[in-house]
Protein backbone atom coordinates (compact mmCIF):
# COMPACT_ATOMS: atom_id res chain seq x y z
CA UNK A 1 0.00 0.00 0.00
CA UNK A 2 1.59 3.29 -1.07
CA UNK A 3 1.60 6.35 1.16
CA UNK A 4 -0.31 8.30 -1.45
CA UNK A 5 -2.99 5.68 -1.89
CA UNK A 6 -5.27 7.41 0.59
CA UNK A 7 -6.47 5.22 3.42
CA UNK A 8 -9.96 6.54 4.13
CA UNK A 9 -11.62 6.20 7.47
CA UNK A 10 -15.13 7.59 7.43
CA UNK A 11 -16.40 8.29 10.90
CA UNK A 12 -20.15 8.90 10.86
CA UNK A 13 -21.13 10.11 14.30
CA UNK A 14 -24.68 9.68 15.57
CA UNK A 15 -25.44 12.42 18.09
CA UNK A 16 -22.42 13.81 19.89
CA UNK A 17 -20.34 10.66 20.28
CA UNK A 18 -19.06 7.67 18.37
CA UNK A 19 -20.77 4.40 17.74
CA UNK A 20 -21.09 1.76 15.10
CA UNK A 21 -24.28 1.35 13.20
CA UNK A 22 -25.99 -2.03 13.66
CA UNK A 23 -25.30 -4.52 10.89
CA UNK A 24 -29.00 -5.09 10.25
CA UNK A 25 -29.73 -1.59 8.96
CA UNK A 26 -29.71 -1.41 5.11
CA UNK A 27 -28.75 2.25 5.02
CA UNK A 28 -25.99 1.73 7.55
CA UNK A 29 -24.70 -1.33 5.70
CA UNK A 30 -24.60 0.70 2.49
CA UNK A 31 -22.48 3.31 4.27
CA UNK A 32 -20.03 0.62 5.31
CA UNK A 33 -19.92 -1.31 2.02
CA UNK A 34 -17.35 0.91 0.35
CA UNK A 35 -13.90 0.28 -1.05
CA UNK A 36 -12.26 2.71 1.37
CA UNK A 37 -9.74 0.96 3.58
CA UNK A 38 -11.33 2.13 6.85
CA UNK A 39 -14.72 3.46 7.77
CA UNK A 40 -15.70 4.10 11.37
CA UNK A 41 -19.34 4.66 12.24
CA UNK A 42 -20.06 6.30 15.60
CA UNK A 43 -23.37 6.26 17.47
CA UNK A 44 -23.80 8.54 20.45
CA UNK A 45 -27.11 6.99 21.46
CA UNK A 46 -25.54 3.55 21.89
CA UNK A 47 -21.75 3.91 21.97
CA UNK A 48 -21.26 0.18 22.50
CA UNK A 49 -22.42 -0.33 18.89
CA UNK A 50 -19.70 1.95 17.53
CA UNK A 51 -17.81 0.05 14.87
CA UNK A 52 -15.13 0.43 12.25
CA UNK A 53 -14.52 -1.65 9.17
CA UNK A 54 -11.05 -2.16 7.74
CA UNK A 55 -11.36 -3.07 4.06
CA UNK A 56 -7.68 -2.92 3.22
CA UNK A 57 -7.02 -6.30 4.85
CA UNK A 58 -7.19 -9.86 3.52
CA UNK A 59 -10.84 -9.87 4.60
CA UNK A 60 -12.98 -7.03 5.99
CA UNK A 61 -12.19 -6.53 9.66
CA UNK A 62 -15.00 -5.21 11.86
CA UNK A 63 -13.97 -3.66 15.14
CA UNK A 64 -15.48 -1.52 17.89
CA UNK A 65 -14.24 1.98 18.65
CA UNK A 66 -14.45 4.53 21.43
CA UNK A 67 -14.38 8.34 21.21
CA UNK A 68 -14.19 11.59 23.17
CA UNK A 69 -15.94 11.89 26.51
CA UNK A 70 -17.20 15.40 25.62
CA UNK A 71 -18.61 14.60 22.16
CA UNK A 72 -17.58 15.60 18.64
CA UNK A 73 -16.31 18.85 17.12
CA UNK A 74 -17.10 20.27 13.71
CA UNK A 75 -14.64 19.99 10.83
CA UNK A 76 -12.00 22.70 10.85
CA UNK A 77 -12.12 23.23 14.59
CA UNK A 78 -9.16 23.33 16.95
CA UNK A 79 -8.59 20.09 18.86
CA UNK A 80 -9.83 20.16 22.44
CA UNK A 81 -9.31 17.60 25.18
CA UNK A 82 -12.20 15.14 25.35
CA UNK A 83 -13.70 16.08 21.97
CA UNK A 84 -13.35 13.98 18.80
CA UNK A 85 -12.96 16.23 15.74
CA UNK A 86 -14.57 15.74 12.34
CA UNK A 87 -12.82 16.40 9.04
CA UNK A 88 -10.20 14.91 6.75
CA UNK A 89 -6.90 13.80 8.26
CA UNK A 90 -3.70 12.14 7.11
CA UNK A 91 -1.52 9.74 9.04
CA UNK A 92 1.70 11.54 10.00
CA UNK A 93 3.16 9.09 12.53
CA UNK A 94 2.82 5.40 13.37
CA UNK A 95 4.29 4.49 16.75
CA UNK A 96 4.54 1.24 18.69
CA UNK A 97 7.15 -0.79 20.53
CA UNK A 98 8.26 -2.28 17.20
CA UNK A 99 7.27 0.40 14.67
CA UNK A 100 8.45 3.94 14.15
CA UNK A 101 7.32 5.91 11.13
CA UNK A 102 7.06 9.68 11.27
CA UNK A 103 6.80 12.50 8.77
CA UNK A 104 10.33 13.93 8.41
CA UNK A 105 9.05 17.42 9.24
CA UNK A 106 7.91 16.13 12.63
CA UNK A 107 11.28 14.53 13.30
CA UNK A 108 12.89 17.91 12.65
CA UNK A 109 10.28 19.64 14.81
CA UNK A 110 11.05 17.32 17.72
CA UNK A 111 14.63 18.56 18.00
CA UNK A 112 15.78 14.96 18.46
CA UNK A 113 17.34 12.40 16.16
CA UNK A 114 15.21 9.79 14.45
CA UNK A 115 17.13 7.04 16.26
CA UNK A 116 16.38 8.62 19.63
CA UNK A 117 12.69 8.96 18.79
CA UNK A 118 12.59 5.39 17.50
CA UNK A 119 14.06 4.04 20.71
CA UNK A 120 12.28 6.18 23.25
CA UNK A 121 9.24 8.12 22.04
CA UNK A 122 6.42 5.57 22.18
CA UNK A 123 7.86 3.87 25.25
CA UNK A 124 7.94 7.17 27.12
CA UNK A 125 4.49 8.25 25.87
CA UNK A 126 2.97 4.97 26.99
CA UNK A 127 4.59 5.28 30.41
CA UNK A 128 2.46 8.32 31.28
CA UNK A 129 -0.37 7.84 33.79
CA UNK A 130 -2.89 10.23 32.20
CA UNK A 131 -5.82 9.35 34.49
CA UNK A 132 -3.79 9.50 37.68
CA UNK A 133 -4.95 6.05 38.71
CA UNK A 134 -1.51 4.49 38.96
CA UNK A 135 -1.87 2.68 35.62
CA UNK A 136 0.22 3.30 32.51
CA UNK A 137 0.10 1.85 29.00
CA UNK A 138 -2.98 3.87 28.12
CA UNK A 139 -2.11 3.81 24.41
CA UNK A 140 -2.05 0.03 24.45
CA UNK A 141 0.10 -1.36 21.66
CA UNK A 142 0.35 1.66 19.41
CA UNK A 143 -0.49 5.21 18.37
CA UNK A 144 -1.47 6.31 14.84
CA UNK A 145 -1.19 10.10 14.71
CA UNK A 146 -3.59 12.07 12.50
CA UNK A 147 -3.02 15.56 11.13
CA UNK A 148 -5.95 17.60 9.75
CA UNK A 149 -5.72 18.26 6.01
CA UNK A 150 -7.56 21.56 6.40
CA UNK A 151 -5.22 24.35 7.47
CA UNK A 152 -6.40 25.02 11.02
CA UNK A 153 -4.55 26.08 14.14
CA UNK A 154 -3.89 23.04 16.33
CA UNK A 155 -2.21 22.50 19.71
CA UNK A 156 -0.29 19.48 18.39
CA UNK A 157 3.32 19.59 19.57
CA UNK A 158 6.20 17.80 21.19
CA UNK A 159 6.39 18.53 24.89
CA UNK A 160 7.25 17.02 28.24
CA UNK A 161 4.32 15.72 30.30
CA UNK A 162 4.93 14.38 33.81
CA UNK A 163 8.60 14.14 33.00
CA UNK A 164 8.07 12.15 29.76
CA UNK A 165 8.83 13.49 26.29
CA UNK A 166 5.85 12.92 23.97
CA UNK A 167 4.17 13.80 20.69
CA UNK A 168 0.75 15.31 21.46
CA UNK A 169 -1.83 14.99 18.69
CA UNK A 170 -5.16 13.52 17.64
CA UNK A 171 -4.81 9.79 17.01
CA UNK A 172 -6.21 6.31 16.70
CA UNK A 173 -4.64 4.29 19.52
CA UNK A 174 -5.00 1.21 21.65
CA UNK A 175 -5.87 0.92 25.33
CA UNK A 176 -4.74 -0.87 28.46
CA UNK A 177 -8.37 -1.78 29.16
CA UNK A 178 -10.46 -3.10 26.26
CA UNK A 179 -13.65 -2.40 28.23
CA UNK A 180 -13.08 1.30 27.49
CA UNK A 181 -13.63 0.67 23.77
CA UNK A 182 -17.19 1.36 22.64
CA UNK A 183 -17.64 4.17 25.17
CA UNK A 184 -17.39 7.95 25.15
CA UNK A 185 -14.45 8.06 27.55
CA UNK A 186 -11.30 9.09 25.67
CA UNK A 187 -9.39 12.35 25.72
CA UNK A 188 -10.68 12.94 22.17
CA UNK A 189 -8.86 10.22 20.27
CA UNK A 190 -10.41 7.13 18.67
CA UNK A 191 -9.52 4.01 20.68
CA UNK A 192 -9.63 0.41 19.50
CA UNK A 193 -8.96 -2.97 21.07
CA UNK A 194 -5.57 -4.61 20.81
CA UNK A 195 -6.58 -7.13 18.14
CA UNK A 196 -7.83 -4.40 15.80
CA UNK A 197 -4.85 -2.20 16.59
CA UNK A 198 -2.37 -4.88 15.54
CA UNK A 199 -4.04 -5.11 12.12
CA UNK A 200 -4.16 -1.34 11.74
CA UNK A 201 -0.47 -1.02 12.62
CA UNK A 202 0.35 -3.59 9.95
CA UNK A 203 -1.84 -1.85 7.34
CA UNK A 204 -1.67 1.96 7.54
CA UNK A 205 1.18 3.99 6.13
CA UNK A 206 2.27 7.60 6.32
CA UNK A 207 0.06 9.83 4.19
CA UNK A 208 -2.96 7.53 4.36
CA UNK A 209 -6.19 9.49 4.57
CA UNK A 210 -8.72 9.30 7.38
CA UNK A 211 -12.11 10.98 6.91
CA UNK A 212 -14.17 11.63 10.02
CA UNK A 213 -17.71 12.87 9.41
CA UNK A 214 -21.19 12.98 10.86
CA UNK A 215 -24.77 13.51 9.80
CA UNK A 216 -25.56 14.86 13.26
CA UNK A 217 -24.84 18.13 15.12
CA UNK A 218 -21.29 18.79 16.23
CA UNK A 219 -19.78 21.19 18.71
CA UNK A 220 -18.68 24.41 17.02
Amino acid sequence: MSAGRGLAAMVLVVGLSSCALPSGDDQNDKALNQTDAIRIVLNTDQPDLSKGVLYDAKAPLHFNVGFGRHGIACAGSTFQEGVTPLGTFKVNAILSTTTFEMDPSLVTKSGKSEDELRQNLFRDMNAIDFKGDGETGEYGGGYISLAPVENTDQPFRFNTYNGKFRWYSFAIHGTNDDSRVGKAVTGGCINVNQTALRTLLNTVQLGDEVVISSDYPCLS
